[in-house]
């Protein structure tokens, strides 16, 4: 199944890549033509994150269908930070943001069990079935989880993506997703709340429990973004200009600093009251050590107490503890045996 699958997906990926490279590739003898070119482009790529989109979904059904109940939901958020007409009906809705859902089956429904929302990371990423084995872990514990995807992820419409807010609204997606999980599941304990990510979905995770602090037992940020002002500093201008598009936060870190520590964690770090514990690796490739160096000197500064371990040069750099080496998976021990007394699964790991 797996493999057919596959095969599926290359074949419907490649042929709309095929038209893309031939939409890039065509000449244009006007502006128009150009900007005509350009919306096809983006309209195509759309198209492949959608068709990836739905073979990964099956795939998670087929990674964990024996262990978990696996499902998509929607559930709704706060409305766009920008609409392009204002008057438009439905312009101030409230956002529909798409979610996974993991249930272990072998869950006593009868009983208070805890959950954990599991950010994923990326500006525009989104959650992918590459991170199977984390849940199956997770699940295997007696978690319950809840996976969104909020605004600007990838996969869905071109208008979802251009949603984005990020460091703003998105960290009210995942907080949404929270408190629809309890609602929704009355199994589900609301003091047995945790919450983990990486990277960006780090940066969401540090975000949400400084503005939630009472809403969450304990929280696992793996190198996660901690200061966009320092970041966006020795990025590549592709990614700067990520933040500053005009469905974005419209303006460069020179134009508008403060806005850009607003959205950053380690401006907000003197808020810390839940359980934290912070990895990260001096050989990341994607989110330097400084990052996170500061992030827990401002902790320290504001008397607050974390766990935080620095890995040296660990084999995999920025995604070190989340691939299928043995640090990583005595990395990823730690962060289960930090959860535990927190959150209290009923097959906790030793």
């Amino acid at each position: 199944m797996k493999s057919v699958l596959a095969v599926l997906s290359v074949g419907l990926v490649l042929c709309l890549q095929t038209a893309l490279a031939q939409s890039i590739a065509a000449p244009s003898a006007s502006t128009a033509q150009q900007n005509t070119q350009s919306q096809n482009s983006q309209a195509l790529v759309t198209q492949i994150e959608e068709v990836n989109k739905a073979v990964d979904d099956v795939m998670w059904v087929h990674a964990l269908g024996q262990i978990a109940e696996v499902d998509r939901v929607k559930y709704t958020s706060l409305p766009r930070t920008r609409v392009r007409v204002p008057t438009a009906p439905g312009a101030k809705n409230p956002l529909i943001i798409p979610a996974y859902t993991f249930i272990p089956k072998q869950l006593d429904r009868t009983k208070k069990h805890p959950v954990i929302i599991f950010v994923h990371g990326g500006v525009h990423g989104d959650f992918r079935s590459s991170s199977a084995h984390i849940v199956k872990e997770l699940v295997e514990q007696g978690y319950a989880v809840i996976a969104p995807d909020y605004r600007g992820s990838t996969g869905y419409s071109r208008s979802f993506y251009e949603a984005i807010d990020y460091g703003g609204r998105e960290n009210d997606d995942v907080f949404a997703a929270r408190n629809w999980m309890l609602e929704m599941y009355p199994f589900l304990d609301p003091q047995r709340v945790g919450i983990i990510g990486w990277s960006h979905g780090g940066m969401i995770t540090l975000m949400n429990i400084f503005e939630h602090p009472e809403s969450y037992a304990v929280a696992y940020a793996g190198v996660q973004v901690s200061d966009l002002v320092a970041r966006l500093g020795y990025s590549t201008e592709a990614y700067r200009q990520l933040f500053s598009a005009d469905y974005h936060i419209g303006k460069t870190v020179r134009d508008d600093i403060m806005e850009y520590r607003r959205r950053s964690p380690i401006f907000h770090a003197a808020k810390l009251a839940t359980p934290l514990l912070i990895h990260t690796n001096t050989n990341d490739d994607d989110v330097n050590v400084l990052e996170v160096e500061h992030l827990a000197e401002a902790l320290k500064a504001a008397g607050k107490k974390f766990e935080y371990k620095k890995y040296e040069d660990a084999p995999g750099g920025h995604t070190f503890n989340r691939i299928d080496t043995k640090l990583a998976r005595d990395s990823r021990a730690e962060i289960y045996r930090f959860l535990a007394p927190y959150l209290k699964p009923a097959n906790a790991r030793p």
